[in-house]
């Protein structure tokens, strides 16, 4: 490589580096973009965050404390989806949230009744 300076109007010299010729820059790997070959449902994924969300927030309340603090329990609703009946489901959800001191019926019916209709978030075959 050589550097040329230039002298011109501006009051700070510059230097530019050319590139001698006969040699490319062929160091950098060139990388083909990449294809996205998988599709979710958008909608049924804001659904399921919404639900998350909704979740979480009726948990604090129920445990009385901030996100961090709630309890280590996992309420998956792929889980709950799979299960034949309503009442399957709440003595699922009754079960996860046994240590709670507060009322947990109006929760449970609530989120039975958001889950309803949903489905379950696997993922999407290849076409």
């Amino acid at each position: 490589m050589a550097a040329v300076t230039s002298q011109e109007a501006s009051p700070q010299p510059r230097v530019y580096f050319q590139t001698p010729p006969g040699t490319e820059e062929t160091d950098a790997p060139v990388r083909k973009q990449g294809r996205v070959t998988v599709k979710y449902d958008r909608k049924e994924l804001r659904k399921r965050l919404n639900l998350e969300e909704w979740i979480i927030d009726q948990l604090t309340d129920l445990y009385d404390c901030e996100e961090e603090a709630i309890p280590e329990l996992e309420i998956d609703v792929d889980e709950l989806l799979d299960m034949p009946t309503d009442a399957d489901r709440a003595c699922r959800v009754k079960g996860l949230l046994v240590d709670c001191y507060k009322p947990t019926d109006d929760f449970v019916t609530e989120l039975l009744d958001k889950i309803r209709g949903m489905q379950k978030l696997s993922t999407p075959q290849k076409k």
